[in-house]
């Protein structure tokens, strides 16, 4: 060929492998938003509760379901959420639900009473399972290269820790400037340049119409996960011994019995019960829920004490919540290499005993203690965490096949995220008696130490010494 046509010939191809490569890093960027706009309203929440108590009425039942409605819907739905990509294609999919999160974003905005804000926080909730699956396949489709798709996926993760840790920082600063509403306006850009990013740029995955959508088990899952949700909630506001908490807690029995039968005899089940079958997939599975429970339970109840107790603003509340957050990160950095000179399995014991003795090192905290003798302890908290979730994830996901990875993976997402609704609802419980607050602190505290302690236990004792 003549060097003169061989020119005409490269060029085309030059120019078509860099617009598939910014075509890929433009998907990255949507994908990272996705994920990242998810993580964002886990933590921006938390610094305008009393504002949203002071502007909508309501006491901490109301507050507790203003953060667990998103949490419920979170987890009960991320695992059907990856089957429906997979059966009508992750693009449609994901588009439908970063323009879900955006619309219930607003109507989270324009809220004019509590059980309207909570309706649209479900909403928001159901939103942010389609999201975090989909980005994954959607990623995974992106990058064929095994490297580059562990880069992509690295950034991906990056963001939305960098979006959890920023989270009570601008919201503080949002609520301070603006109102707690514009914490829900600010997803709004963010979800109209994902959607446009999404839709010029992201390929759409191989559909597969045989997958089939587990529609009882998933109607049981809801319903157990709400019914003891609320269970546990209403009965710290109104009583453990009413009609209307004892039948919300037999029905989260009946219906987890239901969701259990269901899934031992779905052709296509949501949840495997299978992979339950290998103890190390069942020990981290647990693990990750316990921490949860532990951890997030006492980020709520900490962000009451702060601005109810120690009456500080909503910007200086997320402005306390920062170094906690941001300790995060860096950890996520350091715990791979500390797995790799110790063992997984080890550091995750170490994480948790890490987390545990943050909370002991609390149970002296007052009204009035100052932040700075508090701090240490909060970072321990967090930085425990951080240090026990890369293992904890990579155990897990090393149990199961590789064409398994994808469910396992949602199975770790709804197992801590389930963690997350009662930590919430169990501590808020304790703290909402009046005058009960600070008894019901130190109470939260000794209970998410046991339950860290016991995570470690279950981890370092019971798993196989293979691990």
């Amino acid at each position: 060929m003549p060097a003169k046509s061989f020119e005409l010939y490269a060029l085309p191809q030059a120019g078509n492998a860099r617009r598939t490569q910014a075509a890929s890093l433009l998907t990255l960027a949507a994908m990272s938003l996705g994920y990242g706009v998810v993580q964002l309203d886990v933590t921006i929440v938390n610094t305008a509760l009393d504002a949203m108590g002071k502007t909508l009425g309501g006491g901490v039942a109301e507050l507790q379901w203003v953060v667990s409605a998103y949490t419920i819907a979170f987890a009960a739905f991320i695992l059907t959420a990856g089957a429906l990509g997979d059966r009508i294609g992750a693009k449609r999919i994901f588009m439908a639900g970063f323009a879900i999160f955006t619309a219930a974003s607003l109507a989270c905005a324009l809220s004019p009473n509590a059980v309207v804000l909570i309706g649209a926080r479900l909403v928001q909730g159901l939103a942010a399972a389609i999201l975090v699956p989909n980005s994954l396949a959607l990623l995974n489709h992106a990058y064929t290269d095994n490297r580059q798709r562990g880069r992509a996926v690295a950034v991906w993760a990056a963001g939305a820790s960098l979006a959890l840790t920023a989270g009570p920082f601008v919201g503080g600063g949002l609520i301070t400037l603006v109102g707690w509403r514009a914490i829900f306006l600010v997803n709004l850009p963010i979800g109209l340049t994902g959607l446009w990013l999404t839709w010029r740029y992201a390929d759409e995955t191989m559909r597969a119409p045989s997958r089939e959508i587990d529609l009882p088990g998933q109607l049981a899952a809801i319903g157990t996960l709400g019914a003891l949700a609320g269970a546990i909630i209403e009965g710290g506001a109104v009583g453990w011994g009413r009609p209307a908490v004892i039948a919300a807690f037999a029905a989260a029995g009946i219906l987890g019995g239901l969701f259990v039968w269901q899934e031992s005899r779905a052709v296509q089940p949501m949840l495997p019960l299978s992979l339950f079958s290998h103890r190390l997939f069942a020990l981290t599975a647990l693990v990750g829920l316990l921490v949860n429970v532990a951890i997030y339970g006492l980020i709520f109840v900490l962000s009451l004490y702060f601005q109810r107790i120690n009456g500080l603003s909503a910007w200086w509340t997320g402005l306390a919540f920062v170094p906690m957050m941001g300790a995060v990160l860096p950890v996520n950095l350091l715990a791979p290499r500390v797995a790799e000179r110790i063992g997984p399995c080890p550091t995750i014991v170490v994480g948790v005993c890490i987390s545990a003795l943050g909370c002991l090192g609390l149970l002296w905290i007052g009204a009035g203690t100052r932040y700075w003798s508090i701090c240490a302890q909060l970072i321990a908290i967090s930085g425990g965490l951080g240090l026990l979730v890369p293992p904890l994830t990579s155990t897990l996901l090393g149990t199961v096949e590789k064409a398994r990875s994808g469910i396992a993976a949602g199975v770790l997402n709804a197992t801590r995220q389930t963690g997350s609704v009662l930590g919430v609802a169990l501590f808020g419980s304790l703290v909402a008696g009046e005058g009960a607050f600070m008894a019901g602190l130190h109470l939260s505290l000794v209970i998410s130490a046991a339950v860290l302690l016991l995570a470690a236990t279950v981890i370092g004792l019971c798993a196989p010494s293979r691990a």
